[in-house]
């Protein structure tokens, strides 16, 4: 299996995405940097977190206007899985990937904790990590990560099985108190229509050790392995 993380200005997350990846894979991914206009051969694609451009313009914007943006949406629209986190979220939302769009945080903070997320779908290669209602735990770090989507925008990824997590309290309760940014409906990650991309705000690239305090980032990487075996 083959996989590519690609590296925009301002990515921060790509070592450790690509220390999961490997981990899981057997294999080292290969790292193609934005100016870029070819991908290799490869199973998955990941869109890594940082703030790409400084966040200028709007957080992923500049990004989605890379010249390997123009690959990586031709792969995705061909099947190839696609991965993005945290920025790489935004970014797929600003590529038209993904519906939606990322918004400041409620409280206008930049939030760095750990929180709880609930399991809620899974979908094309990413179905094998987590079992339906399942809680786990990734750190979140981003100050633009507030989900807003329109009331039939949401309605269609609930209908259709397309919101992949939700922020949550430790026993799977969703409630304000548990959404750190103002999310609509605790949405943390969501699906594309053939389930082959998936965009989340938390980072499970950073618990996929014990040392790291939580391994539960692990799984998600691992069920992509089996998936796309």
């Amino acid at each position: 299996m083959k996989s590519v993380v690609i590296i925009f200005p301002g990515s921060n997350r790509d070592s450790d995405v690509s220390y999961a990846v490997e981990q899981a894979f057997d294999r080292p991914p290969a790292t193609v940097w934005h100016r870029d206009t070819e991908l290799p051969d490869c199973d998955l694609i990941v869109l890594p977190g940082g703030f790409s451009y400084g966040d200028y313009l709007r957080s992923g914007a500049m990004a989605a206007g890379s010249p390997i943006m123009r690959e990586v949406v031709t792969r995705a629209e061909a099947g190839v899985a696609v991965l993005g986190i945290c920025n790489g979220f935004q970014t797929l939302t600003e590529a038209g990937l993904l519906p939606g769009a990322l918004l400041p945080n409620r409280d206008l903070k930049f939030i760095c904790r750990n929180v709880h997320l609930r399991a809620e779908a899974g979908r094309g290669p990413f179905q094998g990590g987590y079992a339906d209602g399942q809680v786990v735990s990734f750190p979140v770090a981003h100050h633009d990560g507030n989900y807003f989507a329109d009331p039939a925008t949401l309605d269609q990824l609930e209908g259709e099985g397309r919101v992949a997590f939700r922020y949550c309290d430790a026993e799977g309760g969703i409630a304000e108190s548990s959404n750190p940014n103002g999310s609509a409906r605790s949405i943390a990650g969501i699906f594309n229509a053939a389930g082959n991309v998936l965009g989340m705000m938390p980072h499970p690239e950073n618990h996929v050790e014990e040392a790291q305090g939580c391994s539960d980032g692990r799984a998600l990487f691992e069920g992509l392995a089996r998936s796309l075996a």
